[in-house]
């Protein structure tokens, strides 16, 4: 999923998200240590998956954090 489409995502649905971005990572993991994985890029595009989503949370809250600044002075 591309940043620009986990923007429109609400906070509680990019928290589920990463939960399961999480979960997925986990499992590719414990494949790997089991020689069992067929896709090892996989890993890869997940943890860049897991920073997307942390990224826009981050951004998301920062935006909430100026508009409450913003009204505060108003």
């Amino acid at each position: 999923m591309k940043a620009s489409e986990m923007r429109n995502l609400s906070n509680a649905e990019l928290q589920k998200r990463l939960k399961d971005l999480k979960a997925e990572l986990f499992n590719l993991r414990f494949q790997l240590a089991i020689n069992q994985l067929e896709n090892p890029m996989r890993i890869k595009a997940v943890k860049k998956d897991i920073a997307r989503v942390q990224t826009i949370l981050t951004e998301n809250a920062r935006k909430e954090k100026n508009n409450a600044e913003t009204a505060s002075k108003a």
